[in-house]
Protein backbone atom coordinates (compact mmCIF):
# COMPACT_ATOMS: atom_id res chain seq x y z
CA UNK A 1 0.00 0.00 0.00
CA UNK A 2 2.59 2.25 0.58
CA UNK A 3 4.33 1.61 -2.64
CA UNK A 4 1.28 2.52 -4.25
CA UNK A 5 1.30 5.80 -2.32
CA UNK A 6 4.62 6.56 -3.39
CA UNK A 7 4.17 5.84 -7.12
CA UNK A 8 1.28 8.30 -6.51
CA UNK A 9 3.25 10.73 -5.24
CA UNK A 10 6.61 10.61 -7.96
CA UNK A 11 4.19 10.66 -10.58
CA UNK A 12 2.30 14.00 -9.41
CA UNK A 13 5.90 15.14 -8.84
CA UNK A 14 6.72 14.61 -12.06
CA UNK A 15 3.79 16.03 -13.36
CA UNK A 16 4.24 19.33 -11.08
CA UNK A 17 7.98 20.18 -12.51
CA UNK A 18 6.70 19.11 -16.10
CA UNK A 19 3.64 21.89 -15.05
CA UNK A 20 6.32 24.14 -13.86
CA UNK A 21 8.92 23.77 -17.02
CA UNK A 22 5.37 24.58 -19.09
CA UNK A 23 4.79 27.50 -17.13
CA UNK A 24 8.77 28.61 -17.54
CA UNK A 25 8.89 28.50 -20.81
CA UNK A 26 5.00 30.00 -21.66
CA UNK A 27 6.44 32.75 -19.66
CA UNK A 28 9.43 33.57 -21.55
CA UNK A 29 7.82 33.38 -24.77
CA UNK A 30 5.39 36.03 -23.21
CA UNK A 31 8.23 38.58 -22.59
CA UNK A 32 9.26 37.74 -25.79
CA UNK A 33 5.92 38.57 -27.60
CA UNK A 34 5.54 41.33 -25.55
CA UNK A 35 8.74 42.53 -26.27
CA UNK A 36 8.39 42.03 -30.32
CA UNK A 37 4.85 43.83 -29.82
CA UNK A 38 6.23 46.97 -28.30
CA UNK A 39 8.62 46.89 -30.98
CA UNK A 40 6.03 46.92 -33.95
CA UNK A 41 3.96 49.28 -32.75
CA UNK A 42 6.83 52.17 -32.22
CA UNK A 43 7.47 50.93 -36.19
CA UNK A 44 4.41 51.35 -36.86
CA UNK A 45 4.03 54.78 -35.39
CA UNK A 46 7.18 55.69 -37.77
CA UNK A 47 5.68 54.51 -40.57
CA UNK A 48 2.47 56.17 -39.41
CA UNK A 49 4.75 59.38 -39.37
CA UNK A 50 6.63 58.95 -42.48
CA UNK A 51 3.52 57.61 -44.85
CA UNK A 52 2.00 61.47 -43.37
CA UNK A 53 4.65 63.51 -43.62
CA UNK A 54 5.05 61.42 -47.33
CA UNK A 55 1.30 62.52 -48.06
CA UNK A 56 1.56 66.37 -47.39
CA UNK A 57 4.85 66.52 -49.79
CA UNK A 58 2.73 64.68 -52.62
CA UNK A 59 -0.30 67.07 -51.48
CA UNK A 60 1.86 70.37 -51.89
CA UNK A 61 3.13 69.05 -54.92
CA UNK A 62 0.05 68.47 -56.85
CA UNK A 63 -0.41 72.04 -55.47
CA UNK A 64 2.54 73.93 -56.93
CA UNK A 65 1.44 71.67 -60.16
CA UNK A 66 -2.23 73.06 -60.48
CA UNK A 67 -0.81 76.63 -59.64
CA UNK A 68 1.66 76.31 -63.08
CA UNK A 69 -0.91 74.73 -65.05
CA UNK A 70 -3.75 77.55 -64.07
CA UNK A 71 -0.76 79.93 -65.22
CA UNK A 72 0.36 78.14 -68.24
Amino acid sequence: MGSHRETDFNRLESQLDQLIKICELLANENALLRERQSSLVTERAKLIEKNELARNKVESIIGRLKILETEA
